[in-house]
């Protein structure tokens, strides 16, 4: 952007000296006291006889009056103003036109062509990115060269995915010391394909390659090759690759390949496009009959299933590492990495912190500490405090607390009888994720939520495991209907939900005892990818009734086992929903105290003092305005002591139940 005004600039002062210098040449010069008068006048002093010299230049008659003051008036194409001035004997003198500069006349002629041809070329260059790169220079890269002082990141900075970094650490070994490998006939990679979700570090990895490896490194996104014009996406990568070959051996790296790897043929047409021939041109690149020696294109993407295969064949992307989610080890080593950045109190326990965020990516884990730096530094603390963690746990994976929110009377009763539902459901099965927090506090788009944290990390999930979890879901409808005899709109998603779960049971993977271990229907795919829109239907008319049949027979036996724990458990039911209404938030030992049978007055924790702070402002509001005895503070200092909020956790995969919003 500086660059642009920088350009706009300079144009503006190129029009204004123009400008001036053709007002310099236009104008004539005249005596400072010479008087322009109208030919009218000019013919009247005429016939008075009070002009006795004039000077006649053209069309431009100008001399003195006879009492000495000079004029000077202009003529019309008038025949008979030389005859006047003779009949009234003026001494009349003739100078020949003056001719117009050189310089002038150039001017005058060629600066409206001059300025279209400045204003053609300053928008070419700003369609183009500027930086001098020139009107025609559409078919140049944009790949940039790293700077290696610039923000350089090392496998130091990188944790969590130490089998990613083992085979990204041979490719650099193999650029520094080729002769290790050759001698025994290995051949450098041509590629490297990063294939993770986001926000696993896919990026951070390339820029540490960038910062162990002594050779260039060049870095572009995949939107970077195609633009509106055709064929200067192929170009752009002719010249990618030609600058790699001069500066081999190098390391390329894409990000967002998918942008422009996508399979060939798709969409609706299967024309022969831009971005085909962008691919195509990538494809002879990698491994053609010129394969570029000593240039590795290291790409990054989340979305595998849309490239195309002839781009992932070994000679072109030899190597498709995984960079996933990191387990409990790896998630305690991120949050060791981002915690040196910010001081941390001694109470922050970072494998109490890894062990409640199942699920958290790279990204997800470095937004958490950022977080709980900025709340502490909200509360004017000196280092972050693990109540600082947790609260910022609770904001990441639940929601900022809607406190503006208006409630009814009647809403908080029905949201608090479903997050009960939930929670002695999800209590009473044994199997399913202990129950972390209950709230009915508004968050995000939610009235109340229940929240279930996982004991470990899991891959897989078994059909018991499923089964539980459709009648947790089950629950929160269920106590609505069993206590209050109705039915809202809160369920909405966690019927959603569990329909879901049933039908890839049963359509997915093979737990329908009627159906068998078979796949039924396919996977939705996009019409862009050339597939959905030529597929057939794979089942029968019989086997769709058969499938609805099986998912609700799934949802109906939950449905009834969920309604029984909640008949059996109806008191637990009426004291947990008294205590959500009373205190709005319950946390794992409050639930577990309540199903054990505890009144509500044994079970729930005290309540934490008032906040000291408020209570000492108020006191001095209360003195402004009627002077009181000075009060000793001790009274301040005991209930300074604030109970920290109860752990936090990640909810279970597609997130905790809750109340929608209506």
């Amino acid at each position: 952007m500086n660059g642009f005004y920088k350009n706009l600039s300079m144009w503006l002062v190129i029009g204004l000296l123009m400008v001036m210098l053709f007002n310099l040449f236009n104008n004539q010069p005249t005596a400072k006291d010479q008087q322009n008068i109208p030919f009218s006048e000019f013919l009247a002093q005429l016939d008075q006889g009070k002009i006795t010299d004039v000077v006649v230049q053209d069309r431009r008659i100008s001399g003195v009056f006879s009492d000495g003051i000079p004029f000077s008036t202009y003529t019309p194409n008038d025949p008979d103003i030389m005859r006047i001035l003779r009949e009234k004997k003026v001494n009349i003198s003739a100078r020949p036109p003056e001719e117009t500069p050189l310089l002038l006349t150039i001017l005058i002629s060629w600066f409206p062509m001059l300025l279209l041809i400045g204003v053609w070329v300053f928008f070419m260059r700003q369609m183009q990115g500027g930086g001098g790169r020139g009107a025609m220079s559409f078919g140049r890269s944009k790949a940039k060269m790293l700077s290696e002082t610039l923000g350089k990141v090392t496998f130091a900075d990188v944790a969590g995915i130490d089998e990613a970094k083992e085979e990204l650490q041979e490719i650099i070994e193999f650029l520094r010391n080729p002769q290790k490998f050759q001698r025994l006939g290995g051949k450098i990679p041509k590629g490297v394909l990063l294939i993770g979700p986001p926000g696993t570090g896919k990026t951070l990895l390339a820029r540490a390659i960038a910062g162990e490896a002594s050779v260039p490194f060049f870095n572009l996104s995949g939107s970077d090759f195609v633009e509106m014009f055709v064929g200067v996406g192929a170009a752009r990568v002719r010249d990618m690759f030609e600058q790699g070959k001069k500066n081999a051996p190098c390391i390329i790296f894409i990000d967002e390949i998918d942008a422009v790897g996508r399979h060939r043929g798709a969409g609706l047409g299967g024309g022969h496009d831009e971005r085909e021939q962008t691919l195509n041109q990538l494809l002879v690149e990698m491994d053609g009959f010129e394969s570029a020696e000593g240039v590795i294109l290291v790409a990054a993407t989340n979305r595998p299933d849309v490239l195309d295969p002839a781009l992932l064949r070994p000679g072109r992307f030899d190597r498709q590492v995984s960079v996933p989610n990191p387990d409990i080890r790896g998630r305690t080593q991120i949050l060791g990495v981002h915690m040196a950045k910010v001081p941390i109190d001694d109470t922050v326990d970072v494998e109490v912190l890894a062990r409640g965020t199942p699920g958290f990516s790279g990204a997800d884990l470095a937004n958490l500490v950022n977080e709980a730096a900025l709340g502490a530094a909200r509360a004017d603390k000196k280092l972050v405090e693990m109540e600082d963690f947790e609260a910022a746990k609770d904001k990441v994976m639940m929601g900022k607390p809607r406190k503006s929110a208006i409630i009814s009377d009647r809403e908080r009763k029905t949201t608090a009888y479903h997050e009960a539902g939930h929670a002695i459901v999800a209590a009473s099965i044994p199997g399913t994720d202990p129950v972390h927090k209950v709230t009915i506090i508004p968050r995000g788009r939610a009235l109340g939520l229940t929240m279930q944290l996982p004991t470990e990390d899991r891959h897989s999930y078994s059909r018991e495991q499923l089964e539980n979890n459709i009648a947790v879901l089950m629950g929160g409808r269920l106590a609505e209907e069993l206590v209050l005899n109705q039915w809202t709109t809160g369920a909405g998603n966690d019927i959603k939900r569990a329909t879901d779960l049933a039908r890839s049971m049963v359509c997915e993977w093979g737990m329908s005892d009627t159906l068998g271990p078979l796949t039924y229907g396919s996977k939705e795919e996009e019409i862009f990818l050339g597939r959905e829109i030529t597929q057939h239907k794979l089942i029968s008319e019989a086997t769709a009734l058969t499938i609805d049949q099986e998912v609700r027979g799934l949802i109906e036996r939950n449905y009834q086992r969920a309604k029984q724990i909640l008949i059996d458990k109806m008191d637990v039911l009426h004291t947990m929903a008294g205590a959500l209404l009373e205190r709005e938030t319950l946390d794992a030992d409050e639930v577990a105290n309540l199903m054990a049978g505890m009144p509500a007055e044994q079970a729930l924790k005290p309540l934490p003092p008032p906040d000291a702070k408020k209570k000492r402002r108020r006191a001095k509001v209360k003195l402004a305005k009627e002077p009181e005895p000075v009060d000793t503070g001790e009274e301040d200092e005991e209930e300074e002591e604030e109970e920290p909020p109860p752990p936090a956790g990640r909810p279970p995969r597609g997130g905790p139940a809750g109340t929608d919003a209506p």
